[in-house]
């Protein structure tokens, strides 16, 4: 395709809230922490490599029978308060959270073991705040 050579009225959406096809076999939980698998389709976070992180599930659905793609789910970025693993701390603020399970989340890698789903922003005293 070419340059513009005139204004174009180019689509646009809040970056927000987006639906995805689900892996076969996966259960979502409302809230829980959503990664695209390296076949492209989502699924609960785990301790896994190879993953991206997608965003907050928006609503519960279940693909137990399903091949992939059967349903889908709504997935919604932005700031999300998870589980502590125990060794987040303010220091790591701005770096790497990495997925341990679909509600937790870690500073670390573990030894190349976890997939980073999004960045640290803050740490209290019931989790960590991680933008995705």
């Amino acid at each position: 395709m070419a340059a513009l050579t005139q204004d174009r009225d180019t689509p646009f959406r809040e970056d927000k809230l987006y639906v995805h096809p689900v892996a076969a076999g996966a259960v979502i939980y409302f809230g829980a922490l959503i990664v695209l698998n390296s076949s492209g389709y989502a699924e609960p976070a785990t301790t896994a490599t190879g993953k991206k992180g997608l965003g907050r599930a928006d609503a519960a659905v279940s693909n137990a029978a399903g091949a992939d793609g059967a349903v889908t789910v709504p997935i919604r970025r932005g700031c999300f308060r998870f589980a502590n693993d125990g060794n987040v701390t303010r220091a790591h603020i701005g770096g790497s959270a990495y997925a341990v399970d679909d509600q937790t989340v870690a500073p670390t890698d573990g030894t190349s073991t976890r997939s980073a789903v999004g960045t640290i922003r803050d740490v209290d005293a019931l989790g960590v705040w991680v933008e995705i």
